[in-house]
C-alpha cells in the first residue's frame, strides 16, 4: 500500500480502496452499457442490410455503396467498411432469433445481471462481449448460433480475452463438452480480468462514441514509447528507466511528462516527451518546463543537468 496512507487509520484506508473499486466497477458497467448498445445497433443495422439485400438486386458492390453512402453523412466514423458491414449483416445472421425489448436494460442495470431463464434472455447475453470477440465467432462458428452462444457464456463466465476464446475455438472446446451451458447467469466482468480491459478499451466502442480520433492518438502514443523504451535500453549506454506518466508538482498543478531515464554513464536524468502528431512550438517549451522541474525536484549535487528528449512525427525543420 501507497506510504502516504500508511499515516491515516484503517477505516480511512478502506474507505479510499472502496471508492478505488467502486469507481473500476462503475467504469465498467458504462463501457459494458456502451458495448451493449453498440451491438445492438450493429444486430439492427444488420437485420436492416439483410432485408433491403432481399428486396433488391444491388450486385456485389453492396457493401461498398451502403460503406459509401454512411460515411458520407457520417463522416470521421470508421465502423462502416465494407468488411465490417458484412460482419454486421453476419452478426444478424447467426443469431437472427434475437427479439430486442426495452426489459434487456434491466440486465446491466446492478453490479450483478442476473437474467430470467427465458431463453430469450438468455440470447441477450450475446451483446455482452466485446465486437472483436463476435467476429472471431462469426468466423470460426460457420452460423451455428449454438455453438457461438456456448462460448459467448463461456467468455463472460470465465472472463476470457480474444487471444484465449480463440484459443478454445482452435482446441474445439464446444465439440469436446458436447452441450451448451446451462443455469447461465450473467455477472459483470471482474475488474482485473482480461474481458474487462478488452471492453473498457475497445476502439470500436470509442467509434460509436464518436471519440475514436483521440483514442487512436493515445494508442499511437503508447506504440511509440513502447519502441522508444526498447530502443534506449538497447542501446546498451547506461539507460536506466525511471517510469512512464511520471508525476510533476509545478506551482500549484500536476503535470506528467511521459517517459524518464537514467543515464548511469553521464549521471543524468533523461526527460522523454512523445508527440503523435507534427512537431509544433508549444511542444519545445512543455519539454523545457519539465527538464527544469526535474532538475529542481529529482536531480542532486553528484548529476549532471537534465537532458530533454522530444520526438514528433514530423516536423518542419525551419520552425524546429
Amino acid at each position: 500500500m501507497d506510504s502516504e496512507l500508511m499515516k491515516y487509520n484503517d477505516a480511512y484506508r478502506n474507505w479510499i480502496q472502496d471508492v478505488s473499486k467502486r469507481f473500476r466497477q462503475s467504469q465498467i458497467k458504462a463501457a459494458v452499457k456502451v458495448n451493449d448498445e453498440m451491438l445492438r445497433f450493429y444486430w439492427t443495422l444488420g437485420r436492416d442490410m439483410d432485408s433491403i439485400k432481399s428486396d433488391y438486386e444491388w450486385g456485389s458492390h453492396f457493401y461498398d455503396q451502403i460503406s459509401k453512402d454512411l460515411k458520407k453523412v457520417l463522416p470521421g466514423v470508421k465502423s462502416f467498411s465494407p468488411r465490417n458491414l458484412l460482419y454486421m449483416h453476419q452478426f444478424y445472421r447467426l443469431f437472427p432469433q434475437i427479439e430486442i425489448a426495452p426489459q434487456h436494460d434491466a440486465l446491466i442495470a446492478g453490479s450483478i445481471i442476473t437474467p430470467q431463464v427465458d431463453a430469450q434472455i438468455d440470447m441477450l447475453s450475446v451483446f455482452c462481449i466485446p465486437w472483436g470477440h463476435q467476429k472471431l465467432l462469426i468466423d470460426r462458428c460457420n452460423g451455428d448460433s449454438t455453438k457461438a452462444l456456448f462460448y459467448v457464456h463461456k467468455t463472460i463466465e470465465n472472463n476470457w480475452s480474444r487471444a484465449v476464446l480463440l484459443n478454445f475455438l482452435d482446441t474445439d472446446l464446444y465439440e469436446r463438452q458436447g452441450k451448451a451451458v446451462t443455469n447461465f447467469s450473467v455477472t459483470l466482468p471482474a475488474p482485473q480480468s482480461d474481458l474487462a480491459q478488452a471492453i473498457t478499451r475497445d476502439p470500436y466502442n470509442f467509434d460509436f462514441l464518436t471519440i475514436r480520433e483521440k483514442y487512436d492518438e493515445k494508442e499511437l502514443k503508447d506504440a511509440l514509447m513502447d519502441k522508444v523504451e526498447n530502443f534506449l535500453m538497447e542501446l546498451g549506454t547506461g539507460f536506466a528507466f525511471m517510469g512512464r506518466e511520471v508525476r510533476l508538482v509545478i506551482g500549484n498543478t500536476e503535470k506528467f511528462l511521459d517517459m524518464l531515464f537514467y543515464n548511469a554513464k553521464q549521471h543524468c536524468y533523461v526527460v522523454v516527451e512523445v508527440k503523435a502528431v507534427e512537431f509544433d512550438s508549444s511542444f519545445a517549451g512543455q519539454l523545457g518546463t519539465y527538464v527544469v522541474a526535474v532538475n529542481h525536484q529529482m536531480k542532486t549535487e553528484l548529476d549532471n543537468p537534465t537532458i530533454g528528449l522530444l520526438i514528433c512525427k514530423g516536423m518542419d525543420r525551419v520552425e524546429a
